[in-house]
């Protein structure tokens, strides 16, 4: 298999329809697909539904929201504490211009994970009893009460890995690795961005996180520096 290797980050994105729900790997700044984020903003496309671990506080996902790009945000944390500056998300949101579902972040990887491996869902304990439970299907076993979490899927993930060969490999660095290889089993087209583009064999067997068989498009970008806006 070789992977399709894009010249830039917006020829890798610029098919993603209006409407589609994307899997946006990274964790605050760590793994950030930045390039890619970026270059959806500049391609347009609306209507969109974001699963990310964060928006708003150090990474640029929030960027889609001055154009308004982002319907909803499936996220482990999006609102700002007090006394803090509020992202553009947290202003829509609050504007009732956008939609948030926060979904706890063990939680999050687990319904990703189960959308990676064609699983109905994850039992957890975690939100019965809160608002978090609101509306979803409780299951009893042995006498316990169960919250099913529907698995989560994306039409098109956008990862950061820190190389990729030709078949589609990736070796991440440090806490690069994250969300970002869950995220590349459960959507329909995985976008990766990376440093440094290696030759099929460059990187071992044992270096490889997210085989080649996952990822679609590769484009070669230099990292974004990160923004950190307190």
């Amino acid at each position: 298999m070789t992977v399709e290797i894009c010249d830039t980050p917006e020829a890798a994105v610029g098919d993603i329809a209006n409407g589609a729900t994307i899997l946006v790997g990274g964790f605050v700044s760590a793994g950030t697909p930045s390039n890619l984020i970026l270059a959806l903003k500049r391609t347009g496309q609306t209507g969109l539904t974001a699963v990310a671990n964060n928006i708003g506080l150090g990474d640029l996902l929030d960027e889609l929201c001055e154009n308004r790009q982002l319907a909803r945000v499936i996220a482990t944390f999006a609102i700002r504490a007090s006394g803090t500056r509020s992202s553009r998300f947290e202003a829509q949101y609050r504007a009732g211009e956008a939609e948030l579902e926060l979904v706890p972040q063990g939680t999050l990887i687990e319904r990703l994970r189960a959308g990676g491996a064609g699983l109905g869902g994850v039992l957890t304990r975690t939100g019965l009893g809160t608002m978090m439970a609101d509306g979803k299907e409780t299951i009893e076993i042995d006498g316990e009460r169960w919250l099913l979490e529907r698995p989560l899927r994306g039409d098109a993930a956008l990862i950061r890995a820190w190389r990729g060969d030709r078949q589609g490999n990736l070796q991440y660095r440090l806490a690069g690795l994250n969300f970002n290889p869950v995220m590349a089993t459960a959507a329909d087209v995985v976008i990766a961005e990376v440093e440094e583009i290696v030759e099929a064999g460059e990187i071992l067997p044992e270096q490889i996180a997210t085989p080649g068989i996952y990822v679609d498009r590769l484009v070669q970008c230099e990292p974004v520096p990160v923004r950190w806006d307190g």
